[in-house]
């Protein structure tokens, strides 16, 4: 839709310049329509996976593998931080 308005703006003279802010606005849309076809969204969030999990650390899935274990329910309370 965005390209075929792109090339009806394309061959359109509107009053007071309006066609040629609108095919420029068009042209960006397209552009970036294309960008984001090109780029796989798996592989753009690929690349935050894993950094949540290294700032916990081993020891912290080791307490909740701990907990399941005896059956203590989910994950351990937060604890508060003193003011």
């Amino acid at each position: 839709m965005i390209d075929e308005a792109h090339r009806i703006l394309a061959t359109t003279t509107l009053p007071e310049g309006r066609s040629e802010r609108a095919y420029e606005l068009l042209t960006a849309a397209v552009h970036l329509a294309d960008d984001l076809l090109s780029v796989s969204p798996a592989a753009a969030l690929g690349k935050k996976g894993g950094k949540a999990t290294a700032k916990r650390g081993p020891d912290y899935y080791s307490k909740i593998s701990a907990m399941r274990k005896e059956h203590k329910g989910g994950r351990p309370p937060k604890k508060s931080k003193p003011n």
